[in-house]
């Protein structure tokens, strides 16, 4: 708007200013010199033209950039999103209480289990879950029931990195992973689809 704003003005100011005739009788008489006092008004137009055409311009470059600012702003969320994911998850992997226990079969990972810091799972050969469904993973104690840890789904490739991010209960004896509703459950609907054994939890 500022640049249509200046455009107009500087068209206004390259018009040539009238200059009075000295006999109103030789303007009627003379058909050039009546054509002539028109002669700016094809410019004039011709800047208002411009003038649009430059509101039009830089309105549609403004909103294109306004539209990247916002994408380039959900990215950067997204980046933080997964470097935090990444810290957690280091940190549970170089805990000073984190024991280690391994999976296999069908898909196949790692356990970490911090009594400090929480769970991760590493797991690989996953298949998506199907449509309304997602993997659920459970902390299970000796003699006590099932806790849930967090619902998860596979990526497309079927890996899965889940991080339940709580102190664990040093009475946890099993990890296991079941099928459920999508929103989760308060108990397994169903047999464990892997488990893996947590190995003594350091005081």
């Amino acid at each position: 708007m500022k640049r249509a704003l200046e455009v107009m003005a500087v068209s206004g100011g390259m018009a040539a200013p009238a200059t009075p005739l000295p006999k109103p009788r030789r303007l009627l008489a003379s058909a050039g010199a009546a054509q002539g006092g028109f002669g700016s008004a094809p410019f004039l137009a011709f800047a208002l033209a411009l003038s649009v055409f430059a509101v039009v311009y830089f309105y549609g470059r403004e909103a294109d950039t306004t539209k990247e600012v916002v994408r380039l702003k959900e990215q950067l969320g997204r980046r933080n999103i997964e470097l935090t994911r990444v810290n957690e998850a280091f940190a549970i992997v170089t805990g000073a209480d984190t024991t280690v226990s391994s999976f296999g079969g069908g898909p196949k990972g790692k356990i970490f289990t911090s009594r400090s810091l929480g769970v991760l799972l590493i797991a690989s050969n996953l298949p998506p879950a199907p449509s309304g469904k997602a993997y659920q993973m459970w902390i299970i104690p000796k003699g006590g029931q099932p806790a849930p840890a967090g619902t998860f789904q596979a990526d497309a490739n079927g890996t899965v990195m889940h991080i339940h991010r709580a102190p664990v209960d040093v009475n946890a004896d099993l990890v296991a992973v079941t099928l459920e509703d999508q929103a989760g459950a308060a108990r397994p609907s169903s047999e464990p689809l892997f488990a893996a054994p947590v190995r003594g939890l350091l005081p």
